[in-house]
């Protein structure tokens, strides 16, 4: 549960990170990041596998790089979910994406697997 907790902020440091550095995305507060971060880990545990099996041969030709697109439209599909939250385009969606998955990233290396050596 500890581990949901830090993985639900770091989404939301990202998307704060995202919001002041990526013009055409923006959040109203706290509150609203902390929200939209549990609902992208919910976004991403359930529809995006869909999504990814649905996209597999694009994603192939495009050697992945269609993963950006995807990843993009989750964050856009938060942001349709909450008033607070605005993505406005493809480009803004794909850099707050690159964002929000390296601050992710980066705090799951920091508080480990939770798997023991």
């Amino acid at each position: 549960m500890v581990r949901f907790i830090f993985r639900v902020l770091f989404a939301a440091v990202g998307l704060w990170l995202a919001a002041r550095l990526v013009p055409g995305i923006s959040a109203d507060g706290w509150q609203t990041l902390i929200f939209a971060g549990l609902l992208l880990g919910l976004v991403n545990a359930v529809v995006r596998p869909v999504v990814v099996v649905l996209t597999f041969p694009i994603t192939l030709l495009s050697l992945g790089l269609f993963l950006l697109v995807v990843n993009a439209a989750m964050l856009g599909l938060v942001a349709w979910f909450l008033d607070g939250l605005v993505v406005r385009g493809l480009v803004p969606g794909i850099l707050g994406a690159i964002i929000v998955g390296v601050v992710s990233w980066a705090g799951q290396v920091m508080i480990g697997d939770g798997k023991s050596d």
